[in-house]
């Protein structure tokens, strides 16, 4: 599932002025949509790059077409706001005369539907709505945990489910309810630092966390110059982060950032020196390129030495002449696989002990590596017989 994050800007928040500067922070934080009243769609895509909703005005059944000013066009118009949706008109006993559903069913006329969870009746009447509906926004008001979770429950995939959150962990919650969770958050805050806060959620709860494991090493040994790749990012690695990198895809082995300092050469954090330009790098998504189709703009995935992931943009791509060694490790299963890693000291790789350099790696030492069955066609996992030696 794709989750997202929507930023909350209409005429409720305040003048146009405070809605400019919630936009701006939403649109540097790197909000997905900026929901606002219809006569704002153009002020927005002035802002900046970003999908934009609109709470669609009464009367308004105007049906685009390709001579209109796409600048003036909402991606969504969203009806319920000053309607059934949030109370302002009385909910009909029988939704089937509901205003707002049967402009969703009109063809080009909506795409959303904004409820506020008022009632049991409120909650069935997001339910009905979410059936014509591309996206449903619900907002609780005194409830919202239950609501959620039963519409959670009972909604398909037929529309995208937005829940309204005012801070972060709210947003947590939205996207944890029944493990599931909601495909959106809709956020109503000014705060930079709160809106900064949700998408960092959104982006934790799109990566996922692999299960790494030990290996033993059965050989470390020279070999000759081989044309070695140094990945630099354009994001600052942990001290714990680094890639996932092998000759064979079935086994990767964890490579450390170059965080640490030493004597001779000054750290480069954003940079993984990740072997030879044969191997494979993991990406997100759980594919792989070879380190030799790496270019600038690319996405690899760099991981912790606890499984977590995330997303990096590759600034820079060197490749080298180097020295090489070979590292051979026996897993858990008995399987052996291998990779070749640069001779030098600033390479290392994560053991029991904490990282170490390839250069002081042993046979019988332990390093971490991630196991995954399968071949690989074009970098995509795929059920084939191979054989990698």
């Amino acid at each position: 599932m794709t989750r997202s994050v929507w930023l909350k800007a209409d005429a409720s928040v305040g003048d146009w002025d405070t809605r400019r500067k919630r936009i701006t922070a939403g649109l540097e934080a790197g909000v997905d949509w900026i929901l606002v009243d219809d006569g704002d769609v153009e002020r927005v895509r002035e802002l900046g790059e970003v999908n934009v909703a609109a709470f669609r005005s009464e009367g308004d059944v105007h049906v685009f077409d390709a001579e209109d000013d796409e600048r003036n066009r909402a991606d969504a118009r969203i009806v319920g706001k000053d309607g059934e949706g949030d109370g302002t008109v009385d909910l009909p006993s029988d939704f089937s005369g509901s205003a707002d559903l049967s402009t969703l069913r009109r063809e080009d006329e909506a795409e959303g539907a904004y409820v506020r969870i008022l009632s049991e009746e409120y909650e069935a009447f997001a339910e009905a709505a979410a059936q014509e509906a591309d996206y449903t926004i619900v907002v609780g008001e005194d409830w919202t945990i239950i609501p959620l979770e039963n519409l959670i429950a009972r909604i398909g995939e037929e529309t995208d489910l937005v829940a309204g959150v005012t801070n972060a962990e709210e947003a947590r919650t939205a996207f944890e309810t029944l493990e599931l969770g909601a495909d959106a958050v809709l956020l109503d805050s000014d705060n930079p630092d709160e809106i900064r806060s949700t998408v960092e959620v959104r982006d934790a709860a799109e990566r996922e966390t692999l299960d790494l494991e030990w290996g033993e090493v059965l050989t470390i040994e020279q070999t000759g110059s081989a044309d070695r790749v140094c990945v630099d990012t354009g994001s600052l690695m942990e001290h714990d982060e680094g890639m996932l990198v092998g000759s064979m895809s079935r086994g990767l082995f964890f490579v450390h950032a170059e965080t640490a300092e030493s004597p001779y050469v000054a750290s480069r954090p954003f940079r993984v020196n990740a072997g030879a330009v044969h191997a494979y790098v993991r990406t997100p998504g759980g594919g792989t390129k070879y380190l030799a189709e790496l270019q600038s703009g690319d996405e690899v995935q760099v991981v912790d030495t606890d499984g977590k992931t995330r997303e990096a943009v590759v600034g820079r791509v060197k490749i080298e002449k180097r020295p090489m060694f070979r590292l051979e490790v026996e897993t858990a299963d008995g399987d052996r696989v291998e990779t070749l890693l640069q001779n030098a000291e600033t390479i290392k790789v994560a053991t029991p002990d904490g990282r170490k350099a390839v250069t002081d790696i042993e046979v019988g030492d332990e390093v971490k590596l991630f196991l995954e069955g399968g071949a690989r066609h074009f970098g995509e996992s795929v059920e084939e017989s191979i054989i990698e030696q």
